[in-house]
């Protein structure tokens, strides 16, 4: 039997395969980022906008949990987008069900009584809206066509859209999948990321994960690479003064867009969504830098924060 030779400083590689894509935990993900939102509201200057987020997120959680598994495409269409490269739940391609209206239902339910005048009327607003006009709102949050859209309500329809996707991915067998070839965006959805993730552990260990902003999948990309158009020239990091270093923005000159990136290793609590939210400061310096974002959050739209 051969023998190995390990010369001294060498470090064996880990025999395990990272995976390059992660299924969202819809167990805990959305109690988690509530969690998150209020821990970060302590002291915040605005305070105010993510408490009313974390009761949000706590409302998506009851969604969750109230609802059972979503009807899913056919199991040959998923078995050949996955031999493709083509994300079986796609939000162009897939015809949606019901049951993201009955979520959105019981997250409005959950907020009612909570909101301030503003997110009330938003509600109201919803509620008055018939089924056709409903999906029709939805289609266009999930296209990012915003012109003349009611901004005080996107927040809350992308919400249970979240929800929604995220029943769907965590239903969804996860061998076979194969790497896209387009890899800025979801393998899983088709939808842009929010932000990504330098993961620690195990065989993750300093890898970046680009993070969803509809199903909460997460996919693995290399580091020092912009998310948006693929280049490795002109990356740059940006952070507030003074912070601790957990959320920062990455740049591309190529492109002239940036998309912040989060570090486990500065912050072990980190969330993709709820930290990009309290860390809005660092949105208006990328756009005073002249630097447009190139994937969306959901849960944050112009205005939303006096909402």
């Amino acid at each position: 039997m051969a023998t190995t030779i390990i010369e001294p400083g060498f470090i064996q590689p880990p025999s395990i395969e990272p995976p390059f894509l992660r299924q969202p935990n819809g167990i805990v993900l959305f109690g988690e980022r509530s969690r998150r939102l209020m821990a970060l509201a302590q002291g915040h200057a605005m305070a105010d906008f993510l408490r009313f987020m974390g009761m949000l997120a706590e409302a998506q959680q009851r969604a969750m949990e109230s609802q059972g598994v979503p009807i899913l495409p056919e199991a040959g269409q998923i078995e050949l987008c996955k031999t493709h490269g083509i994300p079986p739940l796609n939000t162009q391609a897939m015809q949606r069900d019901a049951s993201w209206r009955e979520g959105l239902n019981i997250i409005l339910e959950q907020v009612a009584g909570r909101a301030n005048t503003a997110t009330q009327a938003a509600i109201a607003r919803i509620q008055a809206l018939s089924d056709a006009d409903m999906e029709s709102f939805a289609d266009r949050v999930l296209s990012g066509d915003y012109a003349g859209l009611y901004l005080a309500a996107a927040p809350l329809i992308g919400a249970a859209l979240q929800v929604y996707w995220v029943r769907l991915a965590t239903s969804l067998d996860l061998d076979g999948f194969t790497r896209p070839d387009v890899h800025t965006l979801c393998p899983v959805c088709g939808s842009l990321p929010t932000a990504s993730v330098v993961r620690i552990g195990g065989v993750e260990q300093g890898l970046r994960y680009l993070h969803c902003s509809l199903c909460e999948s997460e996919w693995n990309m290399v580091r020092i690479k912009c998310s948006h158009c693929e280049s490795t020239k002109g990356i740059a990091y940006y952070n507030i003064e003074g912070d601790d270093g957990a959320v920062k923005a990455e740049t591309c000159d190529e492109c002239n867009s940036y998309l912040k990136i989060l570090y486990m290793e500065k912050n072990m609590e980190v969330d993709p969504i709820a930290d990009d939210l309290a860390s809005l400061a660092l949105d208006i310096l990328m756009d005073e830098a002249g630097y447009l974002r190139s994937g969306p959050n959901l849960l944050l739209f112009p205005g939303m924060q006096d909402a």
